[in-house]
């Protein structure tokens, strides 16, 4: 930047403009300035300052990171449509649909379009990055919207700091970085830490004032040694220095725990020449001059950054035993490294689609949004949008030598969704430096990584890699999985969920009202049916802890209402007549002979159900556990009578209940017909489901635990039969809750 101001004027735009080196249509500028001016007349910042100067300084920022006509026209248009009475039909009117659709990507949604402050955050990510897709100008502007309001923040409470600080550091200090925009990238950061760790802060600025007082002299000595060396063999070099910013010196010091004298990049020269070949003649010539330090080399040439970013880069001891980091590069790797996608703006328009429409080079965008395109809950995806944005510090190679950039801390699971989603869903192994490896190795820099895939085209992955991969991609590829394959095992795990979380919460309501309950909310997360909504929270795509205190505070809202509240004590899907303690409900079921007040409890070795002959049994310590009469438990040869440890007991006339009972079902088939099979389980009328997992053994058979409720040992009979009929069936038995 030419310089930093708080504002700049219309004046000093227009000059920079005239001497940037670009062509400009200053009649679109001067019309765009001029509007924009008219519709914010009566406007005024917080800092007490007319508001026309903030998207004039926002325009400045893009003409010095040399953006063009339409770009900057945007800028000064940006807050119209949000702000002020100027609709996007009058700015295409009057600029054409490229403007306007500038201005509209960067504009704001609705305010009630979501319910809460995140979801509206996230909301209005989510539709910039989409906008990114059509023109990568829409981020540029957003870019620097935020710098210049980075700018003026001192003026807005503290609370507000803070939020747009952190917001920064999460999401636009990150893109900035993946678009190579250091510039907008290191200014972000440190403004935003300034409100984040105001002590931190002091600090860091510190340390790095008193390491930079002798900075100049030092850097003017070791930039003269190397002139003089190379200069006779490449005229044409030229030399800079550099220092880390705030927020590079912070995490080293605060982060990483080392003293300012431990770390050895703070300031660095940097040489530019004009070819790749110099570049490395350079590096050879640095290294006979002074000794290199071991492990501090990169060569980000051969492998670029994700963010296009080119350099050689290699830590060197002066004479004096000063570290100090010497960065190589070409002028046009060098333009990338200050400018980043700006660059191709500024000096190779050509490179990119007219109009600054996708190329390769930013498909990584498209890549983001589609991991998480099917996703319903809109924080959720943010959150791995954060996730994926963080800068890339790993490379791994694959076994033709292709280098693949991940986050540290990535797995085996993540390289595989990485490379393809087939390629991690049929991931069974693999091998580091040809060395069998579990599938949840952390990947480490220059390990040559090789994916063992299973031949069964059913094989997919397992719920638990979700506790284990890094990446958002692996992460959404995994969900993505489970919601297509596994479609009527979510539902049911769904619904489970659900009807446990509104009990826990004590909300007992009727089938009708439980329904008109759920209906408003879950439409805004795209379910068009309640097995929309049931299986999303089952494979995980909505978060249900997330949803429980807006489902209460409708609940309470609506219980006020005498006609909705009509039903509310009846039997319904989410209560299952659960209303009174367990241990209560199950007295009241069982008529235990002579003794009154006893706690009683059903056994689980035999689990008896209404319509099963039971006795009772006197546990010590306990009370009276109901078992069946034919349990192998509870045989009354070989039982010491004088203890009387045996009781008559019988079912009540009235049982007013409902009995949890756990299936095992084995069938063949393998996965590719354990959704068949689920289905047809679920289609059984009047099964009400508590539960389902399924397995897929060794030996290619399916086993299923089936949790369910039933009213008596006849129904059980009933289902168990039907169950048997299908026809993939094999067995089915009734088995300990516990097993």
């Amino acid at each position: 930047m030419k310089k930093i101001s708080n504002y700049y004027t219309y004046e000093e735009l227009i000059d920079l403009m005239k001497n940037n080196g670009r062509s400009y249509d200053f009649g679109i500028i001067e019309r765009a300035y001029k509007l924009a001016k008219e519709a914010h007349k009566f406007q005024k910042r917080v800092s007490g300052a007319d508001y026309i100067l903030h998207p004039v300084s926002e325009a400045y920022i893009l003409a010095d990171l040399g953006m063009d006509t339409q770009c900057i026209a945007a800028a000064l248009l940006h807050d119209v449509i949000e702000d002020t009475d100027v609709t996007k039909e009058e700015i295409e009117e009057k600029f054409g649909e490229e403007i306007a659709n500038l201005v509209d990507g960067v504009t704001k949604l609705k305010k009630m379009s979501a319910a809460t402050r995140e979801e509206q955050q996230a909301e209005d990510i989510s539709k910039m990055l989409l906008a990114m897709l059509h023109d990568i100008r829409v981020i540029m502007i957003k870019l620097a919207d935020r710098l210049h309001n980075m700018r003026t923040m001192d003026c807005m409470p503290p609370k507000k700091r803070i939020e747009k600080s952190l917001q920064n550091m999460e999401v636009f200090a990150p893109i900035a970085h993946r678009l190579g925009i250091r510039k907008i990238k290191d200014e972000l950061e440190d403004r935003s830490l300034k409100y984040l760790d105001p002590v931190g802060y002091k600090e860091a600025l510190s340390a790095l004032s008193l390491c930079t007082e002798d900075a100049e002299k030092f850097v003017a000595g070791i930039k003269k040694l190397i002139l003089e060396k190379i200069k006779p063999v490449i005229p044409s070099v030229y030399i800079e220095s550099r220092i880390k910013s705030v927020n590079e010196i912070y995490k080293k010091m605060f982060v990483k725990g080392k003293s300012i004298e431990e770390i050895y990049d703070v300031y660095a020269v940097r040489i530019i020449v004009n070819s790749v070949d110099e570049c490395y003649n350079v590096f050879g010539m640095v290294h006979d001059m002074f000794q290199p330090i071991p492990r501090r080399f990169k060569d980000y040439i051969s492998m670029p950054k994700q963010n296009m970013y080119q350099s050689l880069h290699t830590t060197v001891l002066s004479d004096t035993g000063v570290p100090f980091e010497i960065q190589i590069r070409t002028w046009n790797m060098h333009r990338m490294a200050e400018y980043g996608i700006a660059a191709h703006w500024k000096y190779k328009l050509d490179a990119i689609e007219q109009h600054g429409k996708l190329s390769g080079t930013l498909s990584w965008i498209r890549k983001l949004l589609d991991n998480h395109r099917d996703s319903n809950d809109m924080q959720d995806v943010v959150g791995n949008i954060k996730s994926d944005l963080v800068p890339k510090e790993l490379f791994v190679l694959t076994p033709r030598g292709k280098v693949i950039n991940l986050p540290m801390g990535s797995t085996v699971i993540d390289f595989a969704y990485f490379i393809h989603t087939d390629l991690g869903n049929h991931l069974i192994g693999a091998k580091v430096n040809k060395k069998i490896v579990p599938i949840t190795h952390k990947l480490r820099t220059g390990e040559i990584v090789e994916v063992i895939t299973s031949k069964d085209p059913s094989k997919g992955p397992s719920r638990d890699w979700l506790n284990f991969v890094k990446t958002g991609e692996a992460r959404s590829r995994i969900k993505q999985w489970f919601k297509k394959e596994c479609r009527a095992e979510n539902i049911i795990k769904g619904r489970s969920e659900v009807e446990t979380e509104f009990r826990k919460n004590g909300m007992i309501l009727s089938k009708s009202s439980f329904e008109d309950l759920l209906k408003p909310i879950i439409s805004k997360y795209h379910c068009r049916t309640f097995e929309d909504f049931y299986a999303a929270v089952g494979y995980g795509g909505i978060q249900l802890w997330k949803l429980m205190p807006r489902f209460k505070c409708e609940y309470n809202r609506k219980i006020k209402d005498p006609a909705w509240n009509k039903g509310i004590a009846a039997v319904n899907s989410i209560s299952d007549k659960h209303i009174a303690k367990k241990e209560k409900r199950i007295h009241e079921s069982i008529l235990v002979d002579s003794i009154d007040g006893c706690s009683v409890k059903m056994a689980k070795c035999c689990l008896p159900l209404p319509g099963d002959e039971i006795v009772g049994f006197i546990t010590k310590g306990y009370g009276i556990t109901i078992h069946k009469s034919n349990c192998s438990n509870v045989r009354t040869d070989g039982i010491d009578t004088t203890q009387n440890r045996i009781v008559s007991a019988e079912w009540s006339n009235k049982i007013d209940q409902l009995f949890d009972v756990m299936l095992e079902i084995t069938a063949s088939g393998g996965q590719g017909s354990a959704n068949g099979l689920i289905q047809k389980i679920f289609e059984i009328n009047n099964l009400k489901f508590r539960s389902l997992n399924h397995f897929v053994l060794a030996d290619n058979n399916i086993l299923l635990k089936l949790k369910i409720s039933v009213e008596n040992a006849e129904q059980l009979r009933r289902i168990i039969g039907l169950i048997s009929k299908i026809k993939s069936v094999d067995s089915v038995r009734k088995i300990n809750n516990e097993s």
